[in-house]
């Protein structure tokens, strides 16, 4: 039996999926939710298999929720769905370390194929993605692990701004809070990531949450 968890802002989408999921046999949907903060105290169910993401848009903010569920609960398999399937947002999700992405010309045949997949320890890609482009930024990230510089490195402005920014506040939002110019944050974020030899605000995240300077 897979056990499964559903995900989406939507309330009608999240029970759509559902009734898809509930239909085979092999299936247990152990729940499905549009609030963010029950899905988190779901998706710490260790009996837990493959969470499907539904993703309306690809904002920091969602990255970040695909990194701290990755992270939160390794174990777990997530399925992202996602309407927009360009190189660039692929290349984000994948980063993010989903393990699967579906994009809108996907079947429910396809949704089922994908929670096997996974469940099997594959990674799945439907028809409408690229699998060369995927296949050559798997074996870069693969080739190219990180190794990040150690957090002494920051200042504590730096921290402080680091903090803010994982959880979501923009940088017009920081500068209010720290009573400082938009420019000034944006300065620091850049010094930051040239600190810590990161290319992208995902880098960002990912080695935040993993040097407890986010929490989960």
């Amino acid at each position: 039996m897979i056990n499964i968890g559903i995900y989406d802002e939507h309330k009608i989408m999240a029970n759509g999926i559902q009734q898809i999921l509930k239909a085979v046999p092999d299936f247990e949907v152990l729940f499905f939710t549009d609030n963010r903060a029950k899905m988190f105290n779901f998706f710490k169910n260790p009996d837990l298999h493959v969470l499907v993401l539904n993703l309306h848009d690809t904002s920091v903010r969602n990255l970040n929720l695909i990194i701290r569920l990755s992270l939160l609960n390794p174990k777990v398999k997530i399925l992202i769905l996602s309407y927009d399937t360009s190189e660039n947002t692929v290349l984000k999700i994948v980063k993010s370390k989903a393990k699967g992405i579906l994009g809108r010309d996907a079947t429910p045949m396809d949704l089922k194929e994908a929670i096997y997949t996974l469940r099997n320890g594959f990674d799945f890609f439907n028809r409408s993605i690229n699998q060369m482009v995927l296949n050559q930024y798997i074996n870069k990230m693969n080739d190219c692990e990180s190794n990040y510089e150690i957090i002494n490195t920051l200042s504590e402005r730096q921290i402080e701004i680091l903090k803010l920014w994982g959880k979501s506040y923009s940088n017009q939002e920081i500068a209010d809070k720290l009573f400082l110019s938009v420019r000034t944050i944006e300065s620091h974020k850049n010094h930051i990531m040239q600190k810590l030899k990161l290319k992208s605000t995902v880098d960002l995240v990912k080695f935040s949450i993993k040097n407890n300077i986010i929490e989960i």
